[in-house]
């Protein structure tokens, strides 16, 4: 399957997608969110540093973090400005300390083989800036293999536009769906079911192919 055989999912489909599948079929953000995280730290097979903002991307990230704890392939989480996590994504990091799991406040790519960038979701629409920016800097400057959670942190969903930094992702794993600013980067796209109903998305006016995951839980593009 080809990029252009799927529909692309715009930041505000995403929202309206997120409250459909509460409202009409009881699966709250939550559940989606730690299926994101299951499908992202099983698709990274190598010993990772998870690197989180804060928002419902960090969440994605954070339980991505706990999967790959116990899989015993999490080298270091760290995490910007943890106290302003809320919702899901507060909760999320609630359940990774209870694991145990030290979340830094400092970047820390130490005894890591790869990259989990969870800084920035598909709400970005400006350039990032402090040590966002020196994160960011960090990542590209690490010559690690770099999995980027729904879009790569520093693009732009909607327009593709790369911000000054954006960080270089070897693969992006699109939760969902593709972003409509994917086209423009280069790097592989893993496009991840995270058990939204067909439905939902046929509601928030996008129309899914009925087949898209018949073949498994993932489309490589």
């Amino acid at each position: 399957m080809s990029s252009s055989d799927l529909p692309t999912l715009s930041s505000s489909q995403v929202k309206q997608v997120d409250a459909l599948a509460e409202e009409r079929f009881g699966i709250p953000v939550e559940w989606l969110m730690e299926a994101a995280g299951w499908q992202v730290a099983r698709l990274v097979e190598s010993r990772a540093a998870v690197l989180c903002g804060v928002g419902n991307n960090a969440g994605d990230g954070l339980a991505a973090a706990r999967h790959l704890h116990r899989w015993g392939r999490l080298a270091s989480v760290s995490c910007l400005d943890a106290a302003r996590l809320r919702g899901p994504a507060a909760r999320e990091l609630q359940a990774l300390r209870g694991a145990g799991i030290e979340v830094e406040d400092d970047l820390r790519l130490d005894g890591a083989e790869v990259i989990v960038d969870a800084i920035f979701g598909t709400g970005l629409s400006r350039a990032p800036e402090g040590r966002f920016a020196e994160w960011i800097e960090a990542i590209n400057a690490s010559g690690k293999t770099v999995f980027s959670v729904d879009v790569p942190s520093g693009l732009d969903a909607e327009t593709g536009v790369a911000y000054a930094p954006t960080v270089r992702a070897d693969v992006t794993i699109a939760l969902g769906l593709p972003k409509p600013g994917l086209s423009m980067l280069p790097g592989r796209v893993i496009v991840a079911d995270i058990g939204v109903p067909l439905e939902a998305y046929v509601g928030a006016g996008v129309v899914v192919p009925p087949d898209m995951f018949a073949r498994g839980d993932v489309v490589r593009l």
